[in-house]
């Protein structure tokens, strides 16, 4: 972690308060009206809002336009930029671009595979993987050079954070690869949506025996469950998912009109699980084009105000 807080993020994370984080969505389209609708909804309960980078390899408004819309009504971003789509080249400008323009956070991943988005035969690059990027950025930030060892003027200074799936298999990886990205620079961390509980458990025991919760800011994710049709589609058709059957059948045993209500207790049970757990720093709200429930959310698990 950079030792003077860089972004308002890292300074509440640094003083030891519970963050929150969420998500926004970009449009399939360039009105920015649609960008602040979605930020007005998560004003004042949210410390960051993660902008999505082509999320599902669907063509949106860019992260980085996006990203400077909420800065320009007073939220900080956290810009989510994919290695799919660009080269180095491209990359590295970008992330110069975006701090120009003022954004301070980044996450960096590799981004969904375009077959399974809007435009299937579009060619992937991948010319680095999601933990060169990591190490890129802070070789931007912490020796001013670009991967070519050429020295910037005013480099970006970016608080650099990645994703963690603490589901996916094999299991004993996981805390190795969190590891790597914490040794290839990565400041925060934000985790897959969290639903089994016990194996989340189990992963923070192993990364605090390894001393890594010491290294790194862990944000646990939450996505509010809408239906048991929303959770079974989660655990069978979303990659690294992990959605116990008990979970599954507690939301199929209410009656429809109750689902949304049931989905809501469970994500509040959870985020008040995380608030104990040692070396869990925060919770991110991934409510998928749910905006405006970010805010119930966050009042009923007691985290306003914001600090």
């Amino acid at each position: 972690m950079s030792e003077k807080p860089i972004s308002r993020l890292q300074e509440i994370l640094a003083k030891g308060e519970f963050a929150v984080t969420a998500e926004c969505g970009p449009p399939r389209g360039a009105n920015p009206g649609i960008v602040r609708k979605k930020g007005e909804m998560l004003n004042g309960y949210v410390d960051a809002v993660n902008v999505t980078d082509n999320q599902t390899a669907i063509v949106r408004m860019s992260s980085i336009a996006a990203c400077a819309h909420l800065l320009h009504m007073g939220l900080e971003p956290v810009m989510q930029m994919v290695v799919r789509d660009r080269n180095r080249i491209a990359l590295q400008s970008d992330i110069m671009g975006a701090y120009s323009l003022g954004i301070r956070n980044i996450l960096c991943l590799s981004g969904d595979h375009q077959s399974f988005g809007s435009q299937p035969d579009a060619l992937n690059v991948f010319d680095i993987d999601s933990m060169n990027l990591i190490r890129t950025v802070q070789t931007m930030r912490n020796e001013g050079k670009d991967m070519s060892g050429f020295e910037l003027n005013d480099p970006p200074r970016m608080f650099i954070g990645a994703a963690a799936n603490p589901f996916a298999d094999p299991f004993e990886y996981r805390v190795i690869r969190l590891a790597k990205k914490i040794d290839a620079g990565a400041d925060f961390i934000q985790t897959q949506c969290i639903y089994n509980m016990n194996r989340f458990k189990q992963w923070m025991t192993m990364a605090r025996e390894e001393g890594l919760t010491e290294k790194v800011y862990i944000l646990g994710g939450v996505t509010p469950l809408k239906s048991a049709g929303m959770a079974k589609f989660m655990n069978n058709k979303v990659a690294g998912m992990d959605v116990p059957d008990a979970l599954i059948k507690r939301m199929a045993g209410v009656p429809k009109d109750k689902a949304v209500e049931e989905g809501l207790k469970i994500c509040l049970e959870t985020i008040s699980e995380l608030r104990d757990i040692k070396g869990v720093h925060g919770v991110h709200i991934m409510a998928i084009e749910w905006e405006d429930i970010v805010g119930d959310i966050v009042k009923e698990a007691g985290l306003t105000p914001r600090p």
